[in-house]
């Protein structure tokens, strides 16, 4: 395939998503057909379908995008804070800033996304690759940073950040207040309250406790 070629695939490809993407918004995720993407962006079905085979493989395009653009927001953030406060709460900020466009269709989109056997949940296996590159991140946030932790600790806690965020997400997805006061002032809120916690697991004492939270963990990972 010639470059020009691959460059105009990757062209449709991208029209094809951004098309769904403000379709998602504009109408909801359940009433948005391929059908009707295909002809908002100008393409045959056939070739949106050559591009992304459902309308579950279009959201998984938007999980990676999204995190891409989460990633690039926090390159500043990670690259002059030190401060774990102020890594962990710029990190996930950030998060709200480039979700924001897609505020308005989140709801009816985890519907879907909260059945524990679709492809949509973000621990499905088909959303393995965006849940990885988002845990990625918070191990950046953890091993930047001036937090000192046991080994073990430190191991499992970027995963435990990202199920943090998920919380995050989870009430976000809820919240109708204006310019998401509600869900700001959680992150404001909650950040200090794990920094306090995590440096209390340097204590002699909590070390015993904090050896089997991390076995529990351990243990009911699959």
């Amino acid at each position: 395939m010639t470059d020009s070629a691959t460059a105009k695939g990757e062209q449709t490809r991208e029209l094809i998503l951004s098309t769904a993407l403000r379709l998602f918004r504009e109408q909801g995720y359940g009433k948005t057909t391929m059908r009707v993407i295909a002809a908002e962006a100008g393409v045959s079905v056939g070739n949106a379908y050559y591009y992304y085979s459902s309308k579950e493989h279009l959201m998984q395009a938007y999980y990676d995008h999204l995190q891409t653009q989460h990633r690039e927001a926090t390159t500043d953030i990670l690259a002059v804070e030190k401060t774990f406060t102020k890594r962990l709460g710029g990190v996930l900020h950030s998060w709200l800033e480039v979700s924001e466009p897609y505020h308005e269709f989140a709801g009816t989109f985890f519907k879907n996304a909260a059945e524990p056997k679709s492809p949509l949940s973000p621990f499905s296996e088909e959303s393995r690759p965006a849940r990885e590159a988002s845990v990625e991140v918070f191990r950046r946030v953890v091993e930047g940073s001036d937090l000192k932790l046991a080994p073990d600790l430190k191991a499992e806690l970027p995963e435990l950040l990202w199920l943090m965020q998920m919380g995050i997400v989870l009430f976000w997805v809820h919240d109708d207040s204006d310019d998401l006061r509600r869900t700001k002032a959680l992150i404001d809120r909650s950040v200090p309250l794990v920094d306090k916690l995590l440096r209390l697991t340097r204590i002699p004492g909590v070390r015993g406790v904090t050896n089997d939270i991390v076995g529990l963990i351990r243990s009911i990972k699959p």
